[in-house]
């Protein structure tokens, strides 16, 4: 498996936070079967995307962890007006090991209109725009619909292992396997940040989607098409993605809309599966009243 959204590199973002935990994350993802990682550091306005250290730690780690682990480098790319204006004047520059594909991050909580044309200034530099984790902005969660249009526009799309089992909540999880199961997402990677509270584990994700959707699928999102990104090739035949050109709207989202309406004319929570109330987390038990 190759994971293409790992930050691996220490001290250049909120990712590892040192030399230690860096290789910790490599081994840990390698014994799950990953044979390559993409280190993807932060650009954006908090985190400097400072290229002279962030290869000189490369460098060191693919020193430390050479017959373990194979290290590429790409970003988790901003779409700020500061970044956008550089990856423009220096094409390819923050894209996967230079070859034109480019993770990019939306702002959480806004996704302006003019995304698009900050989008299509990018993909005419030459870019080959990857969406991450779409399904944990609060934004796309609110207006689903935006990720068919960045996709019939062209851009590809990377969901987080963990979101397929609920690691980030259950909308964020509905929105994941809806995804899953109309071909929707073109890569999944583990987004991992730390040894521990944010693990490289990718095993799971791919056992999940292999005994949903079969093996071919498992080694297309997994192995080939990460390849394809590596290697900066030719994007390989996907299935049709059903309902994208027809404009068909995301079920998970009318779901969640009813949900939310059965409970405001009720005024009880949600049920679980088996008819009773969900349980309440430490905090909300500690201060019920």
């Amino acid at each position: 498996m190759i994971d293409i959204h790992h930050h691996l590199i220490y001290g250049v973002d909120d990712g590892s936070p040192d030399l230690e935990s860096s290789i910790a994350m490599a081994r840990g993802a390698a014994e799950e079967g990953v044979t390559r990682i993409v280190c993807t550091p932060h650009s954006n306005d908090e985190y400097v995307y400072r290229l002279d250290v962030i290869e000189e730690r490369l460098a060191e780690l693919r020193e430390k962890l050479q017959g373990v682990v194979e290290l590429s480098l790409g970003c988790d790319f901003h779409l700020t007006a500061d970044n956008i204006v550089d990856a423009v004047a220096h094409p390819l520059r923050y894209s996967i090991d230079g070859k034109g594909y480019l993770l990019i991050e939306f702002p959480s909580h806004v996704i302006p209109p003019s995304m698009n044309d900050a989008m299509f200034r990018l993909q005419s530099a030459g870019y080959t725009l990857i969406i991450t984790h779409p399904e944990r902005y609060p934004a796309m969660l609110r207006q689903p619909e935006l990720l068919g249009e960045f996709m019939r526009h062209g851009s590809l799309v990377q969901v987080t292992a963990g979101s397929l089992y609920g690691r980030f909540g259950k909308a964020e999880g509905a929105f994941a396997n809806e995804l899953l199961e109309r071909d929707w997402i073109h890569f999944i990677a583990t987004d991992a940040h730390h040894p521990v509270w944010r693990a490289p584990h990718l095993k799971h994700a791919y056992e999940y989607v292999r005994e949903r959707r079969g093996e071919e699928t498992a080694e297309r999102l997994f192995v080939s098409n990460p390849q394809a990104a590596v290697e900066g090739a030719k994007w390989p035949e996907q299935p049709e993605p059903k309902g994208l050109w027809e404009n068909e709207p995301l079920r998970f989202a009318e779901k969640s809309a009813a949900t939310k309406a059965r409970v405001k004319r009720s005024g009880r929570p949600p049920v679980d599966g088996d008819g009773t109330e969900p349980k309440r987390g430490f905090w909300s038990r500690l201060f019920a009243r």
